[in-house]
């Protein structure tokens, strides 16, 4: 089972969110170890899987910025743990690096690749470098989030206002042009006229209840792009 090492106090939840999840995958103990340490000083959370099928198992639990997975493991190995992150819909973008004890040749890290990985780290590979890469990729990570949140933000906060505003302003003006047609119907004395002021105010009414349902829209999740004629003012009366 995956299990998290970050063993410090829970931190306030407004830290706890900024941290990135980094899985470690690899069936042997003092590898597990190695990476810990060399990843401590990033301050973000680990999350550790001795095999292939665990690996699997905590992606589909949780979001991960960044996969580090062993090539050489008994069992699912590292090459066919990669090829079932990216066939998975949820995990197909996680980025992966694949690292090894051993350099790698050519042979090796094209298969790598293939199989989805991003990077490698092979051989005596420098903590500070490995640091260094992980770094680039939490960092991404964590932008990414901020846009997640700041879109769901925009949809949930400023554009149902908006909607709510733009609304209100057209129930008025639907009344004035309601008020407007009758005045023109009693008094005008050219048919185009009348006709015209008709087709107005159904114009007028025709875009408040587009506002409408699209601010209805607007308060349920997965929501819908707003109708057309919310995107193009104009009006075609048939």
């Amino acid at each position: 089972m995956a299990q998290r090492t970050d063993t410090r106090p829970p931190a306030p939840s407004s830290a706890a969110d900024t941290k990135a999840k980094i899985l470690l995958v690899d069936d042997q103990p003092e590898n597990l170890l190695a990476l810990e340490a060399a990843l401590s000083a990033l301050d973000q959370t680990l999350v550790r899987a001795s095999s292939g099928e665990e690996a699997l198992k905590a992606l589909n639990d949780d979001e991960f910025a960044l996969v580090l997975l062993s090539t050489q493991m008994s069992g699912m190995d590292g090459n066919e743990t990669a090829a079932h992150i990216k066939r998975r819909l949820r995990t197909r973008d996680t980025p992966i690096i694949f690292v090894s004890a051993y350099e790698m040749g050519p042979h090796a890290t094209f298969r790598g690749y293939a199989a989805g990985a991003v990077d490698y780290a092979s051989g005596r590979y420098a903590p500070w470098v490995l640091r260094a890469k992980v770094a680039v990729f939490v960092d991404l990570h964590q932008k990414n989030v901020q846009l997640r949140k700041q879109a769901a933000l925009l949809r949930t906060g400023a554009a149902t206002d908006l909607l709510a505003q733009l609304s209100t302003l057209l129930s008025g003006v639907e009344t004035q042009a309601r008020d407007l047609t009758g005045q023109l119907q009693a008094q005008a004395s050219r048919e185009t006229v009348r006709i015209t002021a008709a087709r107005l105010e159904r114009a007028v009414r025709s875009l408040r209840q587009a506002l409408q349902g699209a601010l209805e829209l607007q308060e349920e999740p997965d929501a819908p792009p707003a109708p057309a004629s919310l995107h193009s003012p104009r009006h075609r009366d048939q």
